[in-house]
């Protein structure tokens, strides 16, 4: 199936200033694309599931296994500066 674009529509869609020589040059580049399309659409596809990717996807993240945290008071020994259970840090934000 032969198909015939419009170059010059396409252009001025693209805001593309295209000379007459670029403009037949693109004519065939085109209808050649679209003639491959036209050649993907006719292969027979009904025997194929629906992908997302190409490759299986696997997580190659570990599980998450639950273990012991270190004592808080452990940390808060380490802070220059602190209010109760909490680390106190200078405030960063102008007029704030």
């Amino acid at each position: 199936m032969s198909q015939k674009i419009d170059v010059s529509y396409v252009a001025e869609l693209a805001r593309l200033e295209l000379t007459p020589e670029e403009k037949l040059l693109f004519q065939g580049q085109l209808e050649t694309i679209v003639g491959y399309v036209d050649k993907i659409g006719g292969v027979d596809i009904s025997g194929i599931g629906a992908t997302l990717h190409g490759q299986p996807l696997v997580n190659v993240m570990r599980e998450d296994e639950v273990e012991q945290s270190v004592e808080r008071g452990r940390f808060l020994a380490n802070a220059p500066d602190r209010s109760g259970d909490e680390f106190r840090l200078p405030k960063i934000v102008e007029d704030a």
